[in-house]
């Protein structure tokens, strides 16, 4: 390999190469910044390294060992992570929503969580640019938030029996539901070609229908000028006798090497991020760098992820096309006769066989396995499934820490303790009973209800008191103005719907901040201010 380090020092170093730090090494480096970016996993060819193979492709997922704790540990990998070139965008199911007005004032609103230091106008046009840039395909009219449509490229068709069951049981009971709005194309674009339906979208998308920062942004950095480093694993975050990042330290092959860089910037996600700036500790920041506050790693927040199946008397197979197609969000925002604050999505979401054998498995009604798991599965093609996406909110007492436990470079392994609070297990009854009823309305029989959770946000939030947060609204460290974090653990609440188009707004509005400062630098010498 050739790249640059040891007495070579570049503009920005990126540590992980996810949703959004790809999306920063295409901003800065086309806006004529020395970027190199980082992962630790590999880079993958979509038609030689992805197949329809449910346990092989379970590699894209951050597999190594993670210590779990709490009332409600988590089951970490393929559900809330990625690694690799792409990240989670290489198997993530592509829903791409927005978060609402709501979201970002939680605190003001309803009198729960945090209010965010920014508001949805704030993100407004880089969800637009987002959307636009990777062409999403969603409805003419979307009825819940701001943003109410069109989307870029029109919406799915046809849709999977799963979803029309969905859509007629839905209707039945009076609920609004939309084809969900997907980066997943559908129709031509970018030399890129409509979705087929393979539905193999969790585990790679071969044909390159559906988005993933692999495909779209990293090769777009890379002929800006940005170099991208494959299977290094960043070990450290180096620091100046002055308080400044002077770039990272990553092991390839057994061999550590430097990269020196005037600006740092962390995309490694909710618990590799945390890990990786309380293992930078220095004699100057003891506790960890851009902990002041004592706040990186805590306030980590999931989504609540239940699951319901229900058997039919007509084949569903759940396997047919994308795996969310339709959805509603009339329970998303706070309704007190309910008696618990937020709210959630709900999606029709189609299942391989594997995975839904793995979830009925550890349904609420009991262990399930052996010749009755067997049996159960005979009539796979007979199920439809709905899942939700619920907003669980932060507490302190959820969080990232480091063991004493150490992997093969000498890093302590990440400690991961999570507990759901009351209001979070309302808020996970009430949707699995609509979605129970929904399912019903369909002519579906109840059959498994499946614990789970996804996605991962908090760690290090964002805010104006460098006393209560990690980072300013841009990702800038407040103890460390060189050192920025940008992916999903600056989020300060979860909101009730999937995070990845809020992940890839933050990253090109934190890209416009970065550049803005560098411009009023000539130099480039200094890209930080001293706030």
């Amino acid at each position: 390999m050739n790249w640059r380090y040891e007495h070579d020092e570049v503009d920005i170093v990126i540590v992980g190469a996810g949703a959004a730090g790809g999306v920063l090494a295409k901003e800065l480096s086309e806006a004529g910044l020395q970027v190199v970016i980082v992962d630790a996993g590999p880079w993958r060819d979509p038609q030689k390294d992805f197949a329809s193979d449910e346990l092989t492709m379970k590699s894209l997922a951050w597999e190594d060992t993670r210590l779990v704790a709490g009332e409600d540990p988590l089951t970490m990998g393929h559900n809330n992570s990625g690694r690799g070139i792409g990240g989670g965008t290489q198997h993530f199911t592509g829903v791409f929503l927005r978060f609402h007005e709501s979201d970002f004032k939680t605190k003001s609103i309803d009198g729960v969580g945090e209010d965010w230091p920014i508001h949805y106008k704030d993100l407004e046009p880089y969800y637009s640019k987002i959307e636009r840039e990777i062409a999403v395909s969603g409805p003419n009219y979307f009825p819940w938030g701001n943003f109410n449509g069109p989307y870029p490229y029109p919406e799915r068709d046809p849709l999977s029996p799963n979803a029309y069951l969905f859509q007629k049981g839905c209707t039945s009971l009076g609920i609004q539901s939309v084809v969900t709005p997907l980066a997943i194309l559908s129709a031509p674009f970018d030399g890129r070609p409509p979705c087929i339906n393979r539905g193999f979208c969790n585990q790679g998308c071969m044909p390159n229908a559906k988005f993933s920062t692999l495909i779209v942004h990293i090769p777009k950095a890379i002929k800006a000028g940005a170099e991208v480093l494959p299977d290094c694993m960043v070990t450290q975050i180096e620091m100046s006798s002055t308080g400044k990042a002077t770039g990272i330290l990553f092991v390839k092959d057994g061999i550590t090497y430097r990269q020196r860089a005037k600006n740092v910037i962390l995309s490694a996600h909710v618990i590799e991020t945390p890990r990786l700036l309380l293992h930078s500790a220095t004699p100057q920041f003891p506790n960890g760098l851009a902990n002041r506050s004592g706040w990186v790693g805590r306030a980590i927040m999931t989504h609540s992820s239940n699951d319901v199946y229900a058997k039919f008397d007509q084949e569903v197979r759940l396997y047919k096309g994308s795996p969310v197609l339709s959805s509603t969000q009339d329970f998303y925002e706070t309704d007190r006769r309910r008696g618990f604050a937020r709210g959630y999505t709900i999606h029709s979401h189609g299942s391989r066989p594997i995975s839904m054998a793995e979830g009925i498995a550890k349904s609420n009604e009991g262990p399930l396995w052996g010749e009755t798991l067997r049996k159960t599965m005979l009539d796979y093609n007979y199920y439809g499934r709905l899942t939700m996406v619920g907003e669980v909110l932060p507490h302190w007492d959820n969080y990232v820490s480091l063991s004493t436990e150490k992997d093969e470079n000498g890093l302590p392994r990440a400690a991961v303790s999570f507990s759901y609070g009351d209001n979070d297990r309302m808020l996970i009854h009430h949707a699995v009973e609509n979605m129970k009823l929904i399912l019903k309305a369909a002519g579906g029989e109840v059959k498994y209800v499946v614990p789970d959770t996804a996605h991962l946000m908090g760690g290090c939030k964002m805010g104006n008191n460098p006393d209560t947060s990690v980072v300013n609204s841009y990702g800038q460290s407040h103890d460390i103005p060189n050192l920025f974090i940008c992916d999903a653990s600056i989020f300060v609440t979860s909101s009730g719907g999937n995070p990845t188009n809020t992940v890839m707004a933050l990253a090109a509005r934190t890209a416009d901040y970065i550049i803005d400062l560098a411009t009023k630098n000539e130099n480039k010498n200094q890209l930080y201010t001293s706030q």
